[in-house]
Parts: structure tokens; C-alpha cells; sequence
């Protein structure tokens, strides 16, 4: 399903040409009205006549998609978001191999719908990291798992950013940058993000197998 549209937006009289996008739990507006729209902030959501009708701080905005597109984007955004640890992919059925410690409520709680949390033998690890020197301590323990291609959440702080070529030392902040190239230097990929907490988010690496990854 498309996840982005231009069309025209209407709000209290006003009316503007727009590209509208669906992001996860965020309906974004760009061009001639720029908006960000939480999900859990949007009221009286509906589609009608070809239109996404909402109403958002007392106001009432239109967009003008299309009878499929709208009430497609409504279900979307009157849906219950995902859990945690469904997203991640934690089940009742498996054991969660667990690296560093858990601080965060969020991932407490995603941790708690596994069958069992270990730090040996699990078939999905999750390493909780705040520096650099730690991924790549969790890394070079794991080797062996990885490489048989057990999947890694890598779960570090938002908000990090490195440019690229700056030396990561000890206790230094991690980031998205730094994640991907410690990880793709021993031959992971990802392929999934998920939004941890307002602290925290996440990467999912497998391991490359021939140019293809392995999905658990």
C-alpha cells in the first residue's frame, strides 16, 4: 500500500497542495502546509468521499486521497500500535539471549514475553549498549551464534550522531552510524528499526548469507 500521496489539504477554509506521508504512528504534511501528526493526537478519524477527514487541536483537516487510500490510512491510524515485543519479534515460544544491562521500563517489559532470558544459548540475542567498546565487545562474544545466524537487536540511545571516520573509543556515546559500521564490519546487515522508548531505540541485524539475509 502506498504510504505517501499528493494531493490537496484543507484546513479551516485554507487549502494547499501537499505531499502527505505515512510514517509509523505520524501522518506528515510537506509543501504548501507543513504538519507532523501524532496517531495518538488525531480525533474522529474517518474517510469520506474520497478524503481523510480528521480533527487535530480543535481543528478539522481534510486530504484529499482517494476512496481506497483513505480509508486505508484511517484503518492505519485508528489501529492499536504494535508492542514492543512484538515488534522485535519476542514470543512466548522463544529464548531471548541477553547482553548488557536493561535500565529501560520499555524493554523490560518486551523482555518479559519471552519464554526465558539468558545469557547463553538464545534464539534471538538483544544487547543493550551505550558505547562503542561495548558493541564490539557483544560482537566478538557472540561470534559464534552470529554466524550460525541467530538475529542481534542492537538497542542504544537516540540522538547519537558520529561523522563518519571519527575514532570510537571507550565510553564514548554510540549512534546509528557507529551500530551499522561495527556490525557490517563482521558481516551483519540490517534490516529492521524499532522505537524502543523515548530513550531508546533499536536496529535488528542478521547475518549475510551470499549477498541475502537470513529472517528469523
Amino acid at each position: 500500500m502506498a504510504r505517501e500521496a499528493e494531493c490537496v489539504c484543507e484546513r479551516c477554509g485554507e487549502a494547499a497542495q501537499v505531499k502527505a506521508i505515512l510514517e509509523y504512528r505520524e501522518l506528515i504534511l510537506r509543501g504548501g502546509m507543513s504538519r507532523r501528526f501524532p496517531f495518538a493526537a488525531m480525533r474522529r478519524v474517518q474517510a469520506h468521499h474520497g478524503q481523510l477527514l480528521f480533527e487535530f487541536k480543535a481543528e478539522q483537516w481534510s486530504l484529499s486521497i482517494g476512496g481506497e487510500m483513505a480509508a486505508k490510512w484511517a484503518g492505519i491510524i485508528l489501529a492499536p500500535p504494535a508492542s514492543l515485543a512484538k515488534k522485535m519479534g519476542i514470543t512466548a515460544e522463544i529464548t531471548v539471549e541477553l547482553a548488557g544491562e536493561v535500565d529501560d521500563k520499555a524493554l523490560e517489559e518486551a523482555l518479559a514475553a519471552a519464554k526465558a532470558v539468558t545469557r547463553r544459548g538464545g534464539e534471538l540475542i538483544v544487547a543493550r549498549v551505550d558505547a562503542a567498546d561495548a558493541l564490539a565487545q557483544v560482537l566478538k562474544a557472540k561470534a559464534e551464534p552470529l554466524e550460525d545466524g541467530i538475529p542481534l537487536w542492537v538497542v542504544f540511545p537516540k540522538g547519537q550522531r558520529h561523522a563518519a571516520g571519527n575514532r570510537m573509543i571507550g565510553g564514548q556515546p554510540i549512534g546509528e552510524h557507529d551500530v551499522r559500521g561495527l556490525c557490517l564490519a563482521v558481516g551483519l546487515v540490517d534490516h529492521k528499526v524499532a522505537a524502543v522508548s523515548d530513550a531508546l531505540t533499536a536496529l535488528r541485524f542478521v547475518k549475510r548469507r551470499n549477498g541475502a539475509e537470513k529472517r528469523a
